[in-house]
């Protein structure tokens, strides 16, 4: 009995050591979960207007991302934004002071400018169209156009339009640096969406105002792999667009993980599909945003 007794008391007296560790253990352990609450994401958030904001005019397009905290925009052409060349020099000034006059960037202009058509008149059509929204970019003071490749025609070798996508790739470039402006080539198309073949087109698009608009497509897993495929074009990453981030077919965590790695600190655009409620869709996509990168 007094062995117990003396082993009961001892424990007993232990009991507020055990508590002081345990608890600051806790507090490590809540502190630690609780590190990222405050953290900033190396990315911005921005907004592709195809699909979700097809039908909103420049202002609504403004005030939506900024209740719903996306840090910019890039303007499809065709929707009802109305930012397309035949704008005059004043209502291109416009433009360019609502958003200098508001919180959201205008990132960029989306294109559907193509360059792997074997008609050569339809070819230059697509470049000097490209030219001039290059220099409506400048006017309202955006900081480059998206365009994409559209897919492999049959008739023609492979490498063949691979290089004449690259090397119409290459004039835009030398065009854009004139006009302060960046090309973004879209990971798009039937075939062209593969990540070797988006090598290629950029090796022979070797120009700094050259980039590549990582797409977010399943393409991206094929062959190799995603980490592989990724690889490919780690270096000429300028921007992003995301599907949406809900879709456990994607690798989304492991996308952010590679472009904070690969030193990007661009933009990842929600590319998302319109609804009747798209301020909240925005704000859900946030969360999602945050979350996959750990930082909520």
């Amino acid at each position: 009995m007094p062995l117990a007794r003396r082993q009961f008391l001892g424990s007993f007296a232990s009991w507020p050591l055990a508590a002081s560790v345990l608890g600051s253990i806790s507090l490590r352990t809540i502190a630690a979960d609780s590190s990222t609450a405050g953290a900033k994401s190396p990315f911005k958030l921005g907004l592709v207007t195809y699909n979700l904001a097809k039908d909103w005019d420049v202002p609504t397009v403004i005030r939506n991302c900024t209740e719903a905290r996306f840090d910019g925009v890039e303007l499809r052409t065709t929707h009802r934004h109305g930012v397309e060349v035949g704008l005059t020099r004043d209502q291109r000034a416009e433009v360019r002071k609502r958003f200098a006059d508001s919180p959201v960037e205008l990132m960029g202009l989306g294109s559907a400018f193509d360059y792997h058509t074997p008609d050569p008149a339809k070819l230059r059509a697509d470049i000097e169209a490209t030219k001039e929204y290059l220099v409506l970019a400048q006017d309202v003071g955006a900081t480059g156009v998206k365009v994409r490749p559209n897919g492999l025609p049959k008739e023609v070798p492979v490498e063949k339009t691979l290089a004449q996508i690259g090397a119409s790739l290459l004039e835009l470039g030398r065009f854009a640096q004139d006009h302060g402006q960046m090309i973004r080539l879209e990971v798009h198309g039937t075939g062209t969406s593969l990540l070797p073949n988006i090598k290629t087109i950029m090796d022979h698009a070797a120009h700094p105002q050259v980039g590549v608009c990582w797409n977010s497509n399943q393409t991206d897993l094929v062959g190799a792999g995603f980490d592989a495929n990724f690889d490919l074009v780690k270096d000429r990453i300028v921007s992003v667009h995301l599907r949406d981030l809900f879709l456990e077919e994607y690798p989304w965590r492991q996308l952010f993980t590679r472009l904070a790695g690969s030193g990007f600190r661009g933009y990842t655009m929600a590319e998302i599909p319109e609804s009747t409620d798209g301020v909240r869709v925005m704000k859900y996509f946030r969360g999602l945003w945050l979350a996959q990168q750990g930082l909520v």
